[in-house]
């Protein structure tokens, strides 16, 4: 991986015509240490979010030993960094190859279920590998409500009331017992963990088993960029929201239960930036090399606010506007799909023209996942990028959609 000093050296020196990702290692590092390091319990980062072999690669040189994986392809990717990392199969609908491969081959022995008859698949392959079901914990997903970018209970959860007689389902069979829940990605109300623990703590109040674990989930968010017209971004921040899953974990009576974390998007989001070259000014939109089928789905799905950098192409040597002034460009994709345009606009310097590039900071969660080959367009380039984003230079924000006029 080729290394440069900023993403701006970057591209003054090789002046891409397609997107290239910048690696900021340090800060992913930083990020990584952070969250484990507040949270009261053990830290299972979720591969979804980002499983490039770079990424796995330095949250196990810093000792991650357990990650949250949904698929064949997410045991691959964990084993070949951390052969010994323990992996949590935390997706709560499984295909029996699957959840055979998960048991005999790469040994994974906690699992997630939200229905009896995933329940009963598991039991199948537990009996037919001979297993023992007192070694395998199945972690009973609890419905969750609340306020976030994502909501995830829509497809996953069992009512309280089901919960309860799945985990006595499953200590019967002999299988030790847990609870989870997920409550979604990029929460906005920091009670929304009481809620789902306050229903955790019912559910086991009522089903009287032993529990082996609560799973709290993901949804840390993490903070993106901000309309310049507005103040904050109103996301609670990480330490205050620890102080608060602290208090209510104790509240609630869960200090004598093992807990476990399933962060993404707060420890990566950081950890990337993207350099898109702008192909076209069209008045007040600019046409870039990246898009909603690439790089940028989850600004659009999640309506997210990124922050944007402009470095202007030297060889341009006549521009138009002042540089002190800025505009809310709409940014529309790089696909022929005309629905390839980004939610929130964005904020730059009325300068800003055909052949600049824009650096586009904290996509480190799903940018790369969430990729398609859409009209053969796949960003893939990576270099390492040894200044963090926000000490790159001047940093301009986006806005919500309803103060850009066309």
């Amino acid at each position: 991986m080729d290394v440069y000093r900023s993403a701006r050296d970057m591209a003054l020196a090789e002046r891409p015509d397609h997107p290239v990702y910048c690696f900021h290692k340090g800060v992913l590092e930083a990020d990584a240490r952070a969250f484990r390091t507040m949270f009261p319990g053990k830290t299972a980062y979720a591969v979804k979010t980002n499983g490039e072999p770079f990424v796995l690669q330095t949250l196990a040189g810093l000792g991650y030993d357990c990650f949250d994986v949904a698929s064949p392809a997410e045991f691959e990717a964990v084993r070949a960094v951390a052969p010994r990392a323990e992996m949590l199969y935390m997706h709560p609908v499984k295909a029996q190859s699957d959840i055979r491969l998960a048991l005999e081959t790469f040994r994974i022995r906690v699992l997630a279920v939200d229905h009896e008859d995933e329940a009963a698949k598991i039991l199948r392959i537990v009996r037919a590998l001979d297993l023992d079901p007192t070694e395998i914990t199945l972690s009973v997903r609890i419905a969750t409500k609340g306020h976030a970018a994502y909501e995830l209970s829509k497809k996953f959860g069992a009512a309280p009331g089901h919960a309860v007689e799945l985990l006595q389902r499953i200590h019967k069979l002999g299988f030790q017992c847990g609870i989870c829940f997920h409550v979604g990605s990029q929460i906005e109300d920091p009670d929304t963990y009481e809620r789902a623990i306050a229903s955790a703590a019912w559910v086991r109040s009522r089903a009287g088993v032993p529990l082996a674990g609560l799973d709290v989930g993901g949804g840390f968010p993490a903070v993106y960029g901000a309309d310049p017209r507005k103040r904050g971004n109103g996301m609670p921040t990480l330490p205050a929201l620890m102080e608060q899953i602290r208090s209510d974990i104790a509240e609630w009576g869960f200090d004598d239960v093992p807990l476990v974390a399933e962060p993404g998007r707060v420890v990566v989001a950081h950890c990337l930036s993207l350099v898109v070259r702008v192909l076209l000014k069209k008045g007040r939109r600019l046409y870039i090399n990246d898009g909603i089928w690439a790089s940028l789905s989850d600004s659009w799905t999640g309506k997210l606010t990124l922050p944007a950098r402009h470095i202007p192409d030297p060889a341009r040597r006549r521009r138009t506007g002042n540089p002190n002034t800025l505009v809310a460009y709409k940014v529309c994709g790089a696909t022929c799909d005309s629905v390839d345009i980004l939610s929130r606009p964005f904020w730059l310097p009325e300068t800003v023209d055909t052949g600049d590039w824009i650096e586009i900071g904290h996509i480190g969660a799903y940018s790369l996942a969430l990729r398609t080959h859409f009209n053969g367009f796949y960003p893939d380039r990576v270099v390492e990028v040894t200044t963090a984003f926000e000490e790159g230079g001047e940093v301009f924000g986006t806005a919500s959609v309803e103060t850009m006029g066309e």
